[in-house]
């Protein structure tokens, strides 16, 4: 059974039982899981840790569900892999690359969905609903077929085809919604008080939130139980870049890290960037932005953790990456060329990002930095379909290669 025990509004930490309740009713501030700390400083273990399945339900212990019932496709426990190359290139001597392109539906919020999932399921919900940029769609699609839950999910008009495909494939009920993220979350707000349905990152956002604390669990198992020094996250709506940190202080609380110095450092694009923006002029009120950028997934305008993000910045001595999108496009690629990785558009702002905080000394080249890709390219093609180079095209005959080959490295040479 979890060591949950109660919901906390973050802002008067008035409790909550742990049921779908997403706000506090006293101040209005949003509420989030707490834990019996001592109990689990008693009776968890780095080595009980490392016996469970090679899934995010390893930390079971510190996740808001009985993970003997969950809703498992597998998510979670993604490769950490030591980028030698990229970091070459960046100046970074201790650079990691945290891969959540290898989830089973290709982006990080399959962490999110199965704890938020399995969680609705024990509270006796029967159909998954969702306000998204395409990732959790496709996710909240995925876990309610392997449940055998009705799924419902609603997405802006103007999705890349990878991802409105990436959710119909599981046969939901797909809206699609004459508006931006932010027009959709909140029809979804309005939505989740007429039907009796989870909606994932509203009513039972509690739950879904935790699923990202998973990321600072694995990576800090990955580096033989220890924090990094510097991380680098997309922040759309924020919620990923704050829980990443809460993941390693648990840890801490537990016994089973020491207590963690990390920095933690945004990435946002410069076309949605209420985050970054405030950060650069050093307030913590964040101007809503309507958004027109490339990387749709992080097209959030008004991020729900966007005060929490600027103060997670301000307290572990952070910065901020703010990108364009020619910038988000040079950085898909050169994460592909140097490590092999096809990441999402998310990916390339924050491979762009940390280019940027190493070009402006933000990140110290010795620094043990983890740079976090939570989608598969795959998903945004259109993004870089008309800025790579063309195949070469030939007869079959050594003659036809050769002439078409020497031409290729001719062109590349006057580029």
């Amino acid at each position: 059974m979890s060591y949950a025990t109660a919901l906390r509004c973050r802002e008067c930490h008035r409790e909550y039982p742990l049921a779908a309740h997403h706000v506090c009713e006293f101040c209005f501030g949003p509420v989030e899981v707490t834990y019996d700390y001592d109990r689990l400083r008693r009776n968890v273990t780095r080595e009980s840790i490392e016996r469970g399945p090679a899934s995010l339900w390893r930390y079971r212990d510190f996740l808001p569900v009985d993970a003997d019932a969950a809703i498992d496709i597998g998510a979670g426990y993604t490769p950490l892999i030591r980028a030698k190359n990229l970091g070459k290139a960046l100046g970074l001597n201790n650079l990691y690359i945290k891969n959540d392109t290898v989830n089973p539906t290709w982006s990080f919020k399959d962490r999110v969905v199965a704890v938020a999932a399995s969680r609705a399921r024990e509270l006796g919900f029967q159909k998954l609903a969702c306000a998204s940029t395409g990732n959790l769609a496709n996710s909240v699609s995925a876990h309610a077929a392997a449940a055998g839950m009705e799924a419902v999910v609603f997405i802006p008009t103007n999705l890349e085809l990878g991802k409105v495909l990436g959710s119909l494939i599981y046969a939901p009920t797909l809206v699609k919604v004459r508006g931006n993220y932010d027009d959709v979350n909140r029809l979804c707000a309005e939505l989740a008080g007429q039907y009796e349905w989870a909606f994932v990152n509203v009513n039972v956002r509690p739950y879904y939130s935790e699923g990202s604390k998973t990321l600072g669990f694995e990576v800090a198992e990955q580096l033989g139980w220890r924090a990094p020094d510097h991380c680098v996250v997309p922040m759309a709506s924020g919620s990923l870049y704050v829980k990443i940190r809460k993941g390693l202080e648990e840890l801490a609380k537990a016994g089973i890290i020491d207590e963690p110095k990390t920095r933690m450092s945004g990435a946002q694009a410069t076309g949605c960037s209420p985050i970054a923006t405030a950060w650069q002029e050093g307030t913590l009120n964040f101007r809503p932005q309507k958004p027109d950028t490339i990387a749709k997934s992080l097209a959030i305008g008004n991020p729900a953790d966007g005060y929490y993000s600027l103060v997670q910045l301000r307290d572990t001595n952070g910065g901020c990456g703010n990108v364009t999108d020619e910038e988000i496009i040079a950085g898909m690629k050169l994460l592909a060329e140097t490590e092999g990785i096809f990441g999402e558009t998310a990916g390339g702002v924050t491979i762009a990002s940390l280019k940027q905080l190493a070009e402006r000394g933000t990140i110290h080249p010795d620094e043990l930095t983890v740079a976090f890709i939570t989608g598969a390219g795959f998903k945004t093609v259109e993004a870089v379909v008309d800025h790579l180079q063309p195949a070469l095209e030939i007869d079959p005959t050594i003659e036809s290669f050769d002439r078409a080959y020497a031409a290729g490295h001719l062109t590349e040479a006057i580029a």
